[in-house]
């Protein structure tokens, strides 16, 4: 079991970093990107996908699959801290293992991609950054203890380079 310290200070990250301006655009681009590649898939990209080689239609099956699934656990990551946002969730309970993101395969895995449309491609990277950054904050909020790593504002990140490279104000 955590010890008070750490939990308690992990709950005061937590509730930092999800009323934060970061959380909020992150949010934002997570269900933009779910929204956007769920309108590819199924128009656009089921139309392109007609166009492919069996081969490269299997990769694209495959590719889309990994890519949903990735899409998925990266929206229902947002929709737990959003929850813990709004008073519908505790801390704690957001923290639980089942909500964490699972390892990830990625998207990108075997991909033919010199005949796999563009577009899709392009949503796979995106979707891979955003993970990438996702799953650095799951990891610094709820596995390591968001309590030393907590998400600042801008002038508490100011003060912090001011100090470290000393320009120290008055």
């Amino acid at each position: 079991m955590e010890s008070v310290g750490k939990d308690a200070s992990s709950k005061s990250g937590a509730m930092t970093f999800v009323q934060s301006e970061v959380f909020a655009r992150t949010f934002r681009e997570g269900m933009s990107l779910v929204e956007e590649t769920a309108n590819y898939l199924d128009g656009e990209g089921r139309e392109a996908s007609k166009s492919l080689s069996r081969s490269a239609a299997l990769s694209y099956a495959g590719a889309s699959m990994r890519l949903t699934t990735q899409l998925m656990q990266i929206a229902s990551w947002l929709l737990v801290l959003r929850a813990v946002r709004e008073g519908d969730m505790a801390v704690n309970e957001a923290a639980e293992s089942k909500y964490r993101l699972s390892s990830r395969e990625s998207a990108s895995a075997d991909l033919l991609s010199g005949e796999l449309p563009n577009k899709l491609l392009v949503l796979i990277d995106g979707a891979s950054q955003l993970y990438d950054r996702i799953a650095r904050l799951d990891t610094d909020l709820f596995k390591a203890g968001l309590g030393r790593a907590a998400v600042r504002d801008a002038a508490a990140q100011q003060r912090a380079l001011l100090d470290a490279f000393g320009g120290r104000r008055s």
